[in-house]
This record gives structure tokens, sequence and C-alpha cells, in this order.
């Protein structure tokens, strides 16, 4: 007999599977549901903790899904920039030149300010997913210094798909430094170009094995990698899986 799907109000196992990205992750829903019972002072550490991992998993996703492997640094000369609100401006600018020297097509990309160690103000790291000159990155900033790089030092056979996962992880480090940094405003940590957030999948199962069976099917294939809270020494909260696919 095959597995009974499951109703709405019965315990199941959910999945959300981000096909572009190569990604996926769920937990173990119980069939009754309780309201935590409010009391004490907020954590406000594991907040932080909390919203940083919410950033880094959305940072990843959206690089992963639009192939953005290169990575680049733009840095102001002179005395630097140290408002929040010209850096937001001159970003903005810049992508709107970028994307014009390209053709003008839609262009994604996600960039991810930074106050310098150094005391030199703030700049900004950004990725994309095709080639682009130096010398045209630098004629559209035309504000200080640039660099930009194919990300390497991967594994051979290594595709886009794991070049933008390593660039995502470049991206997420900054994030999480601007999650705990108050000069930085808490709702632009980042910044993507809008249209080309990555479709989701929902999937309901009677078991783990029965969502990540699901997704395999829609990916074609097994996932490389699978990640379960079991493995994991002291976890309290639900049961909970994440998979990723090699592009």
């Amino acid at each position: 007999m095959g597995l009974r799907e499951p109703r709405e109000h019965q315990a199941s196992w959910s999945f959300t599977l981000y096909p572009e990205a190569g990604e996926g992750g769920g937990c173990f829903q119980p069939a009754l549901r309780t309201k935590a019972i409010g009391g004490g002072a907020p954590d406000e550490l594991r907040a932080r903790e909390e919203a940083a991992r919410r950033a880094r998993t959305k940072v990843r996703r959206y690089c992963a899904a639009n192939r953005l492997n290169r990575f680049a640094t733009l840095t102001y000369a002179g005395d630097g920039c140290f408002e929040h609100a010209q850096l937001r401006s001159d970003a903005a600018g810049f992508f709107r030149g970028l994307r014009a020297g390209l053709g003008g097509k839609p262009l994604p990309y996600l960039w991810v300010p930074e106050w310098h160690p150094g005391g030199h103000g703030l700049h900004l790291h950004f990725a994309v997913g095709r080639y682009v000159k130096h010398g045209l990155i630098r004629d559209v900033w035309a504000r200080g210094r640039v660099h930009i790089k194919l990300i390497g030092d991967l594994p051979v056979g290594s595709g886009a798909l794991e070049e933008a996962r390593r660039a995502a992880s470049y991206l997420s480090k900054y994030v999480s430094k601007n999650v705990g940094d108050t000069r930085i405003p808490r709702l632009h940590r980042y910044e993507v170009a809008q249209g080309f957030q990555p479709e989701k999948v929902g999937l309901r199962g009677v078991s783990d094995e029965d969502v990540i069976g699901q997704a395999s099917g829609l990916m074609g294939g097994e996932p490389s990698i699978v990640w379960r809270s079991s493995q994991q020494e002291g976890w309290q909260a639900a049961p909970a899986y994440w998979c990723a696919w090699s592009g």
C-alpha cells in the first residue's frame, strides 16, 4: 500500500524546494499547535543570530538561483563615503549605468554595504552572473577603485552553481556583520535587483524520506547533501532537514 497523502489537520512533514537555487528544506509539523506563552525579556543576541541566519539563507538562494558567480568590490577615492543614504544613491546609479552599458536588459545582482575596516567609510561588495569588462565597471563607478573576479579555487568540475554559492558565502560574511551594526539601516543590510527572486515549490508528505523523495523527483536526482537536525546534538526544535543538489 502506498503512502497516504497527509490531511491538513494531521501531522505531516513539509518541504519547500527552490529548484533554481538547487536547494530546499523543511520540518515536521505536528497536528496541533499550541501558542507559546509570552514572558520575560527578549533574547536580543538570539534574535540577531536568527536575523543573520535568515539573511544569509536569502543571499545564498538568490545568488545560487541567478548564478551570480563574479564577486566585486567598489571603493571610494579620497576621504571616502560616510553616509549610507549617499552609498545607496551611488549604488543605484551604478547598477543603472552598468545595465545600460551591458545593453539595457534586466540584470540580476546582489550588493552588500560594509564599513571599511581601515576607517575609510563605506564601500560595497556585489555579485553578478556574467562577464563584465573591468573598464566598464571602472567607468560607470567613476568614484574610486574597483575589483572583480570570477570565483575560483573550487574542485575540478564545479560549475556556475557552486561558484555562485561560494560568492554568496563571501557576501554573507558582510551581511552577518551588518545585522549587528547599528550604522547599517535594518531594512537595507543587502540589496538585490527586483524580479529575480527564486521560485519555490511547497511539498507535504508523511515522512522526511517522502518529501525528500518528491523533491528529488522534481530535481531529477538525489541531493548531494542532506542535513538533518537529528544529527545535531542538543537540537530542541521540531525535526528539520535541508538538502542541496549539485549543478
